[in-house]
């Protein structure tokens, strides 16, 4: 099959060809249809964190249709087109016990610790083929596995309630799944906030109130009042900062994207006066995945102008798209569909 490969850290995916893979006796194998370029990929290609071992093929927001099943699989679930979760977990740990899938003692991650979806096939367990509901594009699907269920899990951990408000900083694949999860969550405002102007343009069609993160953006949002809840889903010590610095007192700031540096910080001025809550997110669970279709299926989240590009499973195409969204550049979601590449 042909598949894209991290090889070494900083250095650009390879193409490569690999043996289809074969089926454990609880596992399927999946046609890929859509596989999304996720910003976590860019930062496993540049090896911050890396992959667990090189080579390896990334993509963790994958989606398409069973070609194979293990022996303790049923036959019946060939041609079923799904969905997979992205965390890989034992269910019998005691992280797994109390609900905490992705501290699994045997925590295995798609595109990061086991070959993901930048392939023409990919095997994982069939407890992560999550049927898709016929209404929803295989594509669609495919980015909910992090753009939307990250940002659900982030808005949970924050206790969003209805009537409160939220500042959504960046406006990504994630950040548009955010805006309308929490619109859907019953935010009486959310305050989007990015440095393009098309993206911010788009989160007002979605109900948000833009906000130009050129300026200041913790000031223009203080200066509204503040708000209850920030999600920093850069990954970038200023965002968090300021994200710290626009919630009102008692406020909840989640740090999601993946950071490198050290936030700098006066604790009793930022956390202890204020009593603000700086609370982290990491993953989501797989009953998450099942709540976001009933939210799509409701037509509470709608992924069509966020998905601003597909792409085919061809190294250069794949590598510049990474590359802008390295530089933070336009557009929201690429989408890589290997069939017909």
């Amino acid at each position: 099959m042909r598949a894209l490969h991290i090889t070494a850290a900083g250095r650009p995916l390879e193409a490569v060809e690999l043996p289809d893979p074969t089926p454990g006796p609880d596992d399927v194998v999946v046609a890929v249809a859509a596989a999304g370029i996720c910003h976590s990929d860019v930062h496993y290609r540049a090896g911050h964190p890396a992959p667990r071992s090189l080579p390896m093929v990334p993509g963790h927001e994958v989606a398409g249709t069973v070609v194979a099943t293990g022996a303790n699989v049923s036959v019946e679930r060939i041609g079923d087109r799904v969905a997979l979760h992205y965390v890989v977990s034992c269910g019998r740990c005691d992280a797994c016990g109390r609900g905490l899938e992705q501290f699994c003692d045997r925590y295995e991650m798609l595109g990061q610790t086991r070959n993901g979806g930048y392939a023409e096939l990919i095997v994982a367990p069939d407890r992560n083929a999550v049927t898709i509901p016929a209404p929803i594009s295989t594509a669609h699907a495919a980015v909910m596995m992090c753009s939307s269920s990250t940002s659900l899990h982030a808005l949970r951990k924050g206790r969003l309630q209805p009537g409160e408000t939220v500042a959504i900083f960046g406006l990504g694949g994630l950040g548009f799944s955010a805006v309308q999860l929490a619109v859907a969550l019953g935010a009486a405002r959310v305050y989007g906030v990015d440095l393009d102007a098309e993206r911010l343009a788009l989160a007002q069609r979605f109900g948000a109130v833009p906000v130009d993160g050129n300026a200041d953006p913790a000031a223009a949002i203080r200066l509204a009042g503040g708000t209850d809840v920030a999600l920093d889903l850069v990954g970038s010590t200023a965002v968090l900062a300021a994200a710290l610095t626009s919630v009102r007192p008692t406020g909840r700031v989640v740090a999601v994207g993946i950071t490198r540096g050290t936030l700098a910080l006066d604790p009793y001025r930022s956390i202890v006066g204020p009593e603000t809550e700086l609370i982290g997110s990491n993953d989501h669970h797989l009953d998450e995945i099942h709540e976001l279709f009933e939210l799509a299926l409701a037509g509470k989240l709608v992924l069509d102008e966020v998905i601003t590009a597909t792409v085919p499973l061809e190294a250069t195409t794949v590598n510049a798209t990474m590359d802008r969204l390295e530089r933070f550049g336009s557009g929201v979601r690429t989408v890589i569909e290997p069939v017909g590449a």
